[in-house]
């Protein structure tokens, strides 16, 4: 079962504003290309209509993005997010690590998005295709097509998202910006939260290998640190002010 379900059902965004942070941390946590060196200044236009505790992080990642060499950027990205499981984009990797249970969290995650009209591609052995629980199909499923369905899925995670923002803090990524964002929409934890949070820092995920991808299967120790460190279809397609919006799972 997920971490305890908050209480609140409501963001405190405006419907449009909590699409367009959705769709902006999307973008931003995908693999940095030319398209996205293309998207900074309309990026750098939606910072503008959001409210400042989701400006201000998303404008100083924006900064940085700006300012930093296309090729550094994407090493940069592969060293944080591809090489260690610490900062892991794939919310039931922190529930469920790699166990048949989190097999069967997938499989609810396919489920979910298809009763929304969500057919996500299949991800053949080295595939490209996202799998259902990364954090930006989650998002780009909430800002383009259920909003509700991706605020429960993104809050039965929260401590996992959590945890996210400080093994990125820890590592003094840029990206940390990024996750700021996406958690200035969320609730905040509550003490049942902080206790499975630490829980988690203590003992990692659970660690029953069973072969889901190998990409999947590396198993690590969260640092201690980290505890006191501070394709839609296109019927379904919606437009915010950023425009078009990328396909759910599409590829790097």
């Amino acid at each position: 079962m997920p971490w305890r379900r908050h209480r609140r059902t409501r963001s405190t965004l405006a419907p449009g504003q909590q699409a367009d942070a959705w769709q902006a941390v999307s973008l931003l946590l995908d693999y940095p290309d030319e398209t996205l060196v293309q998207r900074l200044p309309l990026l750098g236009e939606v910072a503008n209509g959001l409210p400042a505790p989701v400006a201000q992080p998303l404008r100083r990642f924006l900064e940085h993005a700006a300012s930093t060499p296309l090729q550094e950027l994407q090493r940069d990205y592969v060293e944080t997010f591809d090489v260690t499981r610490r900062c892991a984009l794939h919310l039931t990797y922190f529930l469920h690590g790699d166990t048949r249970n989190r097999g069967a969290a997938l499989v609810r995650f396919k489920q979910l998005y298809r009763q929304h009209g969500v057919e996500l591609p299949d991800r053949p052995e080295g595939g490209d295709a996202e799998l259902p629980d990364h954090l930006c199909v989650v998002l780009e499923f909430g800002a383009t097509v259920a909003p509700e369905a991706a605020w429960k899925l993104l809050n039965d995670h929260r401590v996992g998202i959590e945890l996210l923002r400080r093994a990125l803090d820890h590592r003094g990524s840029p990206w940390l910006d990024v996750v700021q964002v996406l958690r200035a929409t969320l609730p905040g934890l509550d003490g049942d939260d902080q206790q499975a949070l630490a829980k988690l820092i203590a003992d990692g995920p659970p660690l029953e290998t069973v072969g889901l991808d190998d990409a999947l299967n590396a198993p690590y120790s969260i640092d201690p640190a980290l505890d006191g460190s501070s394709q839609p279809p296109p019927q379904a397609e919606r437009h915010t002010s950023l425009g078009p919006t990328i396909p759910v799972g599409a590829p790097r």
